[in-house]
């Protein structure tokens, strides 16, 4: 069992916030989200253990509630994790997506419905992630990461709801932010995350981790619902 509260650092949890207000960091979604006070930082266990997982989904699945009472832009909900910080850049992608697994297990197991505007299977273009029925895009940071955007002192996954991306479209926002932040991203490492695409033409599955892949690279994931999604 673990030894240490992650409670007991919130400058951790201060550091983070600094890190997405500060200059150089290129989402303005997440500069948004902090601003409008619907940045929420929740504090876990070590990345490489399940002991944060039950914490994980539940705050997950009120995530989605609150944001069908209430589908205000902009939202992201971030867990920062105590640990590991010696993780390179693989290790990180294989802790990660071992948490994925353990919380889409647990969705599927209280029975939860996959959100049925995305696909379940990470080989789809269409593919998300589902949790109490909505979709999420997963954005995760790691001391190691190549991407100056995604290293952070200690790991950390944020969440954004998929339908906010929608939301932005209808709306006739998203390519000039999505613009904004490919402008500001080259300007913070010299040049725009290759791995970045839009939904619908390649799986999003590549992206969360941060890591540059080759074609060869599988998801490492396999949902339980996969049959019962539409797409």
């Amino acid at each position: 069992m673990p030894t240490e509260d992650p409670l007991a650092d919130p400058a951790l949890l201060e550091e983070f916030e600094n890190f997405v207000r500060s200059k150089g960091f290129p989402c303005v979604g997440a500069k948004s989200a902090l601003s409008r006070g619907q940045l929420k930082i929740v504090p876990c266990w070590s990345l490489a253990s399940g002991w944060s997982d039950v914490l994980i989904h539940r705050e997950l699945l009120q995530w989605a509630y609150d944001y069908r009472q209430d589908p205000t832009l902009f939202r992201s909900i971030a867990f920062v994790f105590d640990g590991p910080r010696d993780l390179d850049e693989i290790g990180f992608e294989t802790a990660m997506w071992e948490r994925i697994q353990s919380l889409a297990d647990k969705d599927a197991w209280l029975e939860q419905p996959y959100d049925a505007e995305v696909s379940s299977d990470p080989e789809d273009p269409h593919f998300s992630l589902s949790f109490g029925g909505e979709a999420f895009f997963v954005v995760g940071m790691h001391p190691n990461a190549s991407r100056p955007a995604r290293r952070f002192r200690s790991p950390v996954l944020v969440f954004n709801l998929h339908q906010q991306f929608e939301q932005l479209r209808a709306e006739g926002r998203y390519e000039k932010i999505r613009k904004t932040i490919l402008d500001r991203d080259r300007a913070l490492a010299g040049t725009v995350n290759p791995m970045l695409a839009r939904h619908g033409e390649s799986s999003e599955a590549v992206q969360y981790s941060g890591r540059l892949t080759d074609a060869g690279w599988r998801c490492p994931f396999a949902d339980k619902r996969s049959n019962a999604t539409t797409k």
